[in-house]
């Protein structure tokens, strides 16, 4: 049926649960799990959000607070693997960093993978109903099967 699945994490029990859906359909067909997650860039415009200016932030706070982000991104995958049993499965990690749903888009085809699948929310539940969600942009411009599990 599947021969490689792409799971994106944030470490939200969505997200858990979407690995545990993608674990079982790995485990019937025997197919490679890619485990993904995506550190964010810091936004440019990071000062518009915290009440000062549009620029208060130097390189150097803008390159500690990427590096802080990928922490977070590493720790998401140690979190859902820890709350799923992938014994027995081939799993391959990718970290990679960017506007989430374009790194999504982008490392599935680019793996060729039969399959995304992924929770229908995560850790920024607020931001999504702004903004869109994550699952909701990938579900509609992936050219692949999305699999949402909510």
């Amino acid at each position: 049926m599947y021969t490689s699945l792409l799971v994106p994490v944030d470490g939200s029990e969505h997200s858990a649960k979407a690995l545990g859906v993608a674990a079982q359909l790995a485990r019937g067909s025997s197919a490679k799990v890619y485990l993904m997650t995506v550190a964010e860039f810091p936004p440019e415009n990071m000062g518009l959000f915290t009440g000062g200016t549009p620029e208060p932030f130097t390189e150097e706070d803008r390159e500690k607070l990427a590096a802080a982000l990928k922490k977070d991104a590493r720790q998401a995958l140690d979190r859902v693997q820890d709350m799923v049993d992938l014994s027995g499965l081939q799993v391959e990690e990718v970290v990679r960093q960017g506007l989430p749903a374009k790194c999504i888009i982008r490392e599935a085809k680019t793996l060729g993978v039969d399959a995304i699948v992924m929770g229908s929310r995560g850790l920024s539940d607020v931001r999504g109903m702004i903004f869109g969600s994550v699952s909701h942009k990938v579900s509609h411009v992936a050219e692949c099967t999305v699999i949402t599990v909510a």
